[in-house]
């Protein structure tokens, strides 16, 4: 059964219908070609519906889908029934075939070839170079064969227009050695003549469309297929065939085959010389018969590497041997036409047999010895033409229909034999299967001296002028009494026969009525031996005389003609008998095709079948529509319905009692897991018992056989329900599995990572400890070591370490320092933190004394003294913290001398001139923030609350060029830290600020011949200009 096809696809084997009849049957076979499944199983033979479009279906990953795969164990595909057919033949050492059928237009060719395509992709493993080029040319000798053998049609636009079989043969190991084709049956009417809308052989417009210009010209020929009779119809076509690209891939395909340049330029040859043969006309100069054209002549002998006049007289003369004479009969204007035709036919045929004899003794084996390198099986694939019941249905149609009646016997009796075969071989007891035999048919057309055939050959035999009017009266007289056989005359009511013309034969397929018209003739398949000659191309032309008198019965006689092709000599081998020789009479093309079945159904019969039934779904090639009568009618002459009947008369369904329990065995818990039974066979009966089938099923030595198809639902129901609860449970297991290993993977990454980052981290600590060990002994306290690169998990810590090293080395720095060293130092520091990068010197270097009035102007120190001990007194405060002359713009916008006194209480301005009296003081409390520039000049500016800001330039400093700012800075810094105050500090250029109440920005300019810094007045403020130097 089928697996991975719910039923909204259809039931994937007919054998599984709830009901067997047509229209259940027509039912599924609609909807599975609605869903898109083209293929359907009837027990092991595939279903296979033109699908009319590209599926992407036997690409690459298919194909190991498939392989090796049993034909249950996968959706119904053509890949499936190959494999069969392959294991079959590998497994048992047994010739296995695959017979394909279906009318014109069903996907025979196609089938063949994804066949054929699917046994090459599975084969030599090893990639042997010999095996691979044994491949190469079975795969590139459908494309030769498709070119010479197949047409487009109404129906399709590359119908097969022969039968074809392909034998493959297998070394021991299942690898392609070789193979060989037989064909059968080439409609060569197809050369001379097509239905509207239809074309000749592919071959002739590929050569017309494809072919290079010079090769063109040297073949006579001009790119226009309307101006050949022969395929004038089809050349006014339009068609999506490529037949430039395909002309190219043919003649590629040749040569990979094996074909010589020379073989190859004699094939186009012989195409030419049949279009330019179309072409030829003839008239009558009284009772003399000319040819119009004359110029083809030349052409032709050009063509055929003979004389002119050669052949002119084979086309308009016959050449009689009457006991020793030798006589020359000229044509009438209709023999002249009859015989061009009938050579044209002739030529085209012997060419594709040619064709297929020149790749069968490239590709048949050689030298194999069974003794040596073991058994040659054979798979061979049958491509063969369907049952066909047209408008107007003549010798041809009366053939393929003859065949696909033996086709179908043999079809029946196999499936039959196959059926009890499978019974006996697995002990079930066999009953008798009624079913229509067409047996009976077979007979009415090819038994000895009744049968249609033979009727028709008697006809022909007849000395004297025979019609197709007398030979429907001689089977009118013979088979009067046959059930299968009526004609006008037996039947004078049935007006859809005509009189003298028509017979009608009840088909298993369906009734079809024949037209006696051509029926002698294309069963004579007359060809006159001065053809045959002339093709032979051998010297020795005798003398002859004329005779315009009919002769009625045609001697050979000794070869006449001059020139030498070994390609044509090999096609026309009777060529070479003398005229005055006398031979068989040749066997009919009715004899010569029954005896072909003969030996195809005995070559099939011999072999393993399996079987592919193509059916075509519409007639206007749409991918879409499905027409139920046209595929009702396919479906009652493949005879499907009576395929399903026979393999439901028993069991619908057989299974390996291994392969069901590996299917089944979770529907019951005896044999879910693993069964511990005493055999496969007792634990399927254990199942079976368990649903409550044990009666409708029957136990073989190898298999299990399940009559209903109901049974066969209930168990893949069951299964899967089953199959869901496993899933579920195999997933948690799983996941369960994945989460342990992903865990176990981390905890011991986790493990790997905490021991190696606390190595790291040992490592690092015993190298700091290592390098700084002996710091309290180092002059610098190991200032100059260099810290080791910690891990990144340590560079925090490296940096706390850091800071603790670093407040360490500066403790103890300044642990001996007095408390007034250490108020330096703090005031350095702010300094360095808040104008470090901002102003180049600092001042830094040099001891901070603060007080510099005394120092600057030793002259006054006294008066400064008392006048700063007054204010000490008066005022309460602790210390000076820095003191110093400058320069600063008054009340008035005007530039004075000054002395600035800064204590831990107030800012003083003080009139050096007048004994360092104090003009004005402004509470330290009321300073908001200072402002310097990043120059080198010494201006501040005391930000205030109520914005009367102090504008200043430090000067007169001893040494003169000490800079004051980072001293003036830092120690206003340090002392509002120590009382937890804020000071901002803005080193900008212009310094904005305000004065009393008025905005206005200080400029700092740098002027070369100014002596000392000096402010003026300016549009937006003041500007300090600074010595240059």
């Amino acid at each position: 059964m089928a697996e991975h096809e719910s039923l909204e696809f259809g039931k994937a084997d007919f054998v599984l219908l709830d009901n067997v009849s047509l229209e259940e049957f027509m039912a599924n076979l609609k909807l599975r070609f609605e869903k898109g499944r083209i293929y359907t199983y009837i027990g092991e033979v595939v279903v296979s519906v033109n699908p009319y479009r590209a599926m992407n279906i036997y690409g690459r990953d298919t194909i190991e889908q498939y392989k090796g795969r049993e034909l249950y164990e996968r959706p119904p595909h053509l890949f499936a029934i190959a494999d069969a057919a392959y294991k079959a033949m590998k497994r048992r050492n047994k010739d296995t075939c695959i017979v394909i059928s279906g009318e014109s237009g069903a996907g025979k060719t196609e089938a063949s070839k994804y066949i054929m395509q699917y046994i090459a992709a599975i084969t030599n493993p090893s990639q042997r170079a010999e095996v691979e080029r044994v491949k190469n040319m079975l795969l590139k000798s459908n494309c030769v064969l498709e070119a010479f053998g197949n047409a487009k049609t109404n129906r399709n636009d590359n119908s097969s227009r022969f039968g074809k079989y392909m034998d493959i043969n297998f070394d021991f190991k299942g690898d392609p050695i070789g193979g060989h084709i037989n064909n059968y049956l080439l409609e060569k009417s197809r050369v001379i003549f097509q239905q509207e809308g239809e074309r000749s052989f592919h071959s002739f417009y590929q050569l017309v469309k494809g072919a290079p210009d010079a090769q063109l010209r040297s073949l006579h020929i001009q790119r226009d297929p309307t101006a050949y009779t022969y395929i004038k119809v089809g050349g006014q076509i339009k068609s999506s065939i490529n037949d430039s690209a395909d002309f190219k891939a043919v003649t590629d395909a040749m040569k990979v085959i094996g074909f010589t340049t020379e073989e190859i330029q004699t094939v186009y040859k012989i195409l030419a010389t049949i279009l330019h043969l179309g072409n030829l006309k003839f008239g009558s100069d009284g009772d003399v018969t000319l040819i119009e054209n004359s110029k083809l002549v030349s052409v032709l002998g050009d063509l055929l590497s003979t004389k002119d006049e050669n052949v002119e007289k084979a086309l308009l003369y016959r050449t009689v041997a009457t006991g020793r004479d030798v006589i020359d009969k000229q044509h009438t204007h209709q023999e002249a036409s009859y015989g061009r035709d009938a050579l044209a036919k002739a030529i085209y045929e012997r060419l594709f047999c040619w064709i297929v004899g020149r790749i069968n003794d490239i590709i048949e084996v050689k030298n194999y010895d069974a003794r040596v390198h073991g058994k040659n099986t054979v798979i061979g694939v049958l491509d063969i033409y369907g049952f066909e019941i047209f408008q107007n249905n003549s010798f041809e149609q009366f053939c393929i229909n003859y065949c696909n009646e033996k086709l179908q016997q043999l079809f029946i009796q196999l499936v039959l034999k196959q059926e009890q075969e499978e019974y006996e071989r697995e002990g079930i007891p066999w009953k008798h299967i009624d079913y229509f035999n067409n047996q009976i048919i077979v007979d009415l057309v090819e038994q000895q001296h009744k049968g249609i055939f033979a009727v028709l050959d008697e006809a022909c035999m007849n000395v004297g002028k025979v019609t197709d009017e007398m030979f429907l009266q001689a089977l009118n007289g013979k088979l009067a009494k046959h059930a299968h056989y009526t004609s006008r005359k037996l039947s004078p009511t049935d007006k859809n026969l005509e009189f003298d013309r028509d017979f009608r034969i009840r088909h298993y397929a369906g009734n079809v009525a024949y037209s006696v018209v051509g029926f002698i003739d294309k069963n004579k398949d007359t060809l006159f031996q001065d053809f045959k000659r002339l093709l032979y191309n051998r010297s020795v032309l005798p003398k002859s005389i004329s005779l315009w008198s009919s002769v009625t019965y045609i001697c050979p006689s000794p070869s006449m003609f001059h020139s030498s092709n070994p390609v044509l000599k090999a096609m026309w081998p009777e060529g070479k008998l003398r005229i005055t020789e006398v031979t068989k009479r040749p066997l009919t093309a009715a004899t010569l095709f029954k005896n072909s079945m003969i030996s195809l159904v005995e070559n099939l019969a011999s072999k393993e079948p399996y079987y592919v039934r193509c059916i075509k779904p519409n007639d206007v090639k749409s991918p879409l529509l499905f027409e139920h009568e046209r595929c009702k009618h396919q479906v009652e002459y493949l005879g499907l319905l009576e395929n399903v009947r026979v393999r439901r008369a028993g069991f619908a369904n057989r299974q390996l009692y291994p392969r069901f329990l590996q299917r089944y065995k979770m529907i019951s818990e005896f044999t879910w897991p693993n069964h511990d039974l005493p055999s496969d066979k007792e634990a399927v009966k254990r199942l079976l018992q368990g649903c409550g089938f044990e009666h409708d099923v029957a136990y073989g030595k190898t298999k299990v056989f399940i009559r209903t198809p109901r049974t066969i639902f209930s168990l893949e129901e069951q299964r899967a329900e089953m199959v869901k609860r496993i899933v579920l449970f195999l997933q948690k297991v799983w996941r369960g599995t994945l989460a342990r290993k992903r865990y176990r993977r981390m905890r011991a990454a986790h493990i790997i990572i905490r021991a190696y980052r606390r190595y790291k981290v040992k490592s690092y600590i015993r190298e700091v400890n290592r390098r700084f060990k002996n710091v309290r002994g180092m002059k610098d306290h190991g200032k100059h070591v260099k810290w080791p690169t910690p891990p990144k998990v340590l560079r925090k810590f490296e940096d706390a370490l850091r800071n603790i090293y670093n407040r360490w080395w500066a403790w103890t720095l300044i642990k001996d320092l007095s408390p007034e060293q250490l108020v330096q130092i703090r005031a350095k520091v702010a300094t360095l933190e808040c104008l470090k990068g901002q102003r180049a010197d600092l001042g830094l270097q040099r001891a901070w004394e603060g007080n510099y009035l005394k120092k600057d102007s030793p002259g006054t120190a006294s008066s400064f003294t008392l006048v700063s001990s007054d204010l000490q007194r008066k005022d309460k405060f602790m210390r000076v913290l820095f003191s110093c002359n400058v320069r600063k713009i008054n009340r008035f916008n005007k530039a004075e001398d000054r002395a600035l006194l800064i204590t831990d209480r107030h800012l003083y301005k003080m009139d050096p001139v007048k004994q360092y009296k104090p003009m004005k003081s402004i509470p330290l409390y009321n300073v908001t923030g200072v402002s310097i520039s990043p120059g080198k000049d010494q201006l501040v500016v005391f930000h205030t609350k109520d914005n009367r800001d102090l504008i200043v330039c430090l000067q007169g400093m001893v040494p003169a060029g000490d800079s004051r700012i980072g001293e003036l800075v830092g120690t206003l810094l340090s002392h509002f830290k120590s009382e937890k105050r804020k000071l901002q500090v803005n080193t900008i250029s212009p310094i904005h600020c305000s004065m009393n109440g008025r905005k206005c920005t200080v400029v700092v300019e740098t002027k070369i011949n100014q002596s000392q810094p000096d402010f003026t007045k300016s549009r937006s403020g003041f500007i300090l200009s600074v010595p240059g130097n």
